[in-house]
């Protein structure tokens, strides 16, 4: 079967609707990180025709950029790389976020901060240009107007070829494009999370701007395979997320075994399932999906290739409404 794949905005660049997401590959927030295992990972999603890898300086402070730069070394004209800009921790300029391995990390996205944030990235990532370079969080303290003729700079310069922005409000995204082409937006969106359907995608929908979602899965409860008895360690995230109670993980399993002998019927696992109704949601034009082994990845990926009629979207939506509501 063929990967599913879209336009990124107006930017005619193509890539896979289903994305690698290198979050938890940068092992912050998410207890650390197995590096060979990761490499492989973004080598076997590859290799199973996901083309998107989205990455992050913020992700383990540079070190998720350097294992993609060292997976994709040879393989670069196979692939979309997105990676980010605007949470600093060398410097003490702009809006002070939080505290990262005894560092404080600043939201900015001044001119001059853009400019030697963008260097870096493409060291790190071993390339000349990064096809799609997106606004990390939003800094209160640069009026977007500064930021985007920054970012038009890089475009002009050759070093990016598309703009993006996330973790925006409606505000923030009517200035990004009155100033000018913004080709996406990257927010967190799932079956747990659905306000930007009213806040932002009518917005997005209206002027041709991509949306990439992320935590598709949230943060893998929506996997059907997060055990009742797991337990979480070190700084992963969800071992203080109310959403990973035990009991929301009672519903979370309920939910992959109302949608088993769907995912049978269709040869997909309920993960798969998942990913393929975030792609068949209005507006939504990406699915970004962890992966930290190969297995994953190529489960992952395999969901570019399923598609879901109606009848499948509402058995999905009957589920959600049935088991998830509680979790949401």
């Amino acid at each position: 079967m063929t990967q599913l794949t879209r336009l990124i905005g107006r930017s005619g660049i193509r890539t896979s609707a289903v994305g690698l997401g290198t979050w938890a590959i940068g092992g912050w927030m998410w207890g650390g990180t197995d590096e060979a295992a990761a490499v492989r990972a973004i080598e076997a999603s590859i290799d199973a025709g996901i083309s998107l890898i989205d990455t992050a300086p913020a992700y383990g402070l540079g070190r998720s950029e350097e294992l993609v730069g060292a997976a994709i070394r040879g393989k670069r004209d196979r692939v979309v790389i997105a990676t980010k800009c605007g949470l600093n921790w060398q410097h003490g300029k702009g809006n002070h976020f939080f505290d990262e391995a005894g560092r404080p990390v600043h939201r900015y996205l001044g001119r001059d901060g853009i400019a030697w944030e963008v260097e870096q990235s493409l060291k790190r990532l071993g390339t000349d240009h990064i096809d799609l370079y997106i606004t990390h969080w939003q800094d209160p303290t640069t009026p977007v107007a500064e930021t985007m003729a920054a970012l038009f700079e890089l475009k002009q310069a050759g070093k990016i070829r598309a703009i993006g922005a996330s973790n925006l409000d409606a505000a923030e995204l009517s200035s990004y494009v009155a100033a000018g082409q913004l080709d996406a937006i990257q927010e967190r969106y799932s079956m747990l999370d659905r306000g930007i359907e009213q806040t932002l995608l009518p917005t997005t929908r209206r002027h041709d701007v991509a949306t990439l979602s992320y935590s598709s899965l949230a943060l893998g409860l929506l996997t059907g395979t997060v055990a009742v008895e797991r337990q979480f360690t070190g700084d992963d995230q969800r071992r203080d997320d109310p959403r990973f109670s035990v009991e929301n993980r009672r519903h979370a399993l309920a939910f992959a075994v109302e949608l088993a002998p769907l995912a049978a019927a269709k040869g997909a696992s309920v993960a798969q399932l998942v990913i393929a109704w975030t792609l068949q949601q209005p507006g939504i034009t990406f699915a970004l999906c962890g992966a930290r082994n190969p297995a994953q990845a190529i489960d992952n990926a395999r969901a570019g290739e399923l598609t879901l009629s109606g009848d499948d979207l509402t058995a999905i939506d009957r589920a959600a409404a049935t088991h998830l509501m509680a979790i949401a």
